[in-house]
């Protein structure tokens, strides 16, 4: 029952990344994996929920793990670099077919046809902010940088470049190559806050 539930899950991640919310009807997706539409009732009470456990399962909003009361900043850099590359790693369809706008889009569809999507990610967002200006400010108090920053800017400027992340990936086409470039700007951004 399970494995049915992750292969309907699976199968309608792929035909929401090549059409949209709108596009992808029960009937289109009960086709295209072999279910009668009432078999895939039985497992979803609609399209609604269906499409919210594909954003769950694909698009998982997960925190690092570290304490932000000792973790430097140089080492926070480091994680970010690798939880935002085990992200893509999960997320991205190694096919042809699907282009990094295709990603966007489904995010797009998101905040359009997940009710809650936008205040949870958010909430995540704001969260995430609040734990880099922690490390910001002890890597401050403990010399690691210069004191002479705005510790919100420099918290906005970790996650804008985490974001900036999708439009390396669109030009690219390169989970590796946008991976190369997030690390290349925050590294640089981590030696310009240097003592």
């Amino acid at each position: 029952m399970k494995d049915t539930r992750e292969y309907i899950i699976d199968e309608a991640y792929k035909l929401f990344l090549t059409q949209s919310y709108e596009a992808v009807s029960v009937s289109i997706i009960s086709n295209a994996i072999g279910f009668t539409k009432g078999a895939l009732y039985h497992h979803f009470r609609n399209k609604e929920e269906l499409f919210r456990a594909v954003i769950d399962k694909h698009f998982p909003i997960t925190s690092m793990s570290f304490d932000e009361n000792i973790i430097t900043l140089k080492e926070y850099t480091e994680i970010c670099i690798d939880h935002i590359h085990e992200i893509l790693k999960k997320i991205i369809i190694s096919n042809e077919e699907f282009t990094p706008v295709n990603y966007l889009a489904l995010i797009a569809d998101s905040f359009k046809h997940y009710e809650g999507f936008k205040n949870k990610l958010s909430e995540f967002i704001d969260n995430d902010i609040e734990k880099v200006k922690v490390i910001i400010g002890k890597a401050i108090t403990k010399g690691e940088i210069k004191a002479d920053i705005d510790i919100s800017v420099v918290a906005m400027q970790y996650f804008s470049l985490s974001i900036g992340l999708a439009g390396d990936f669109m030009r690219n086409n390169s989970v590796e190559s946008a991976i190369k470039s997030l690390k290349d700007q925050l590294n640089q951004l981590y030696n310009l806050l240097k003592k």
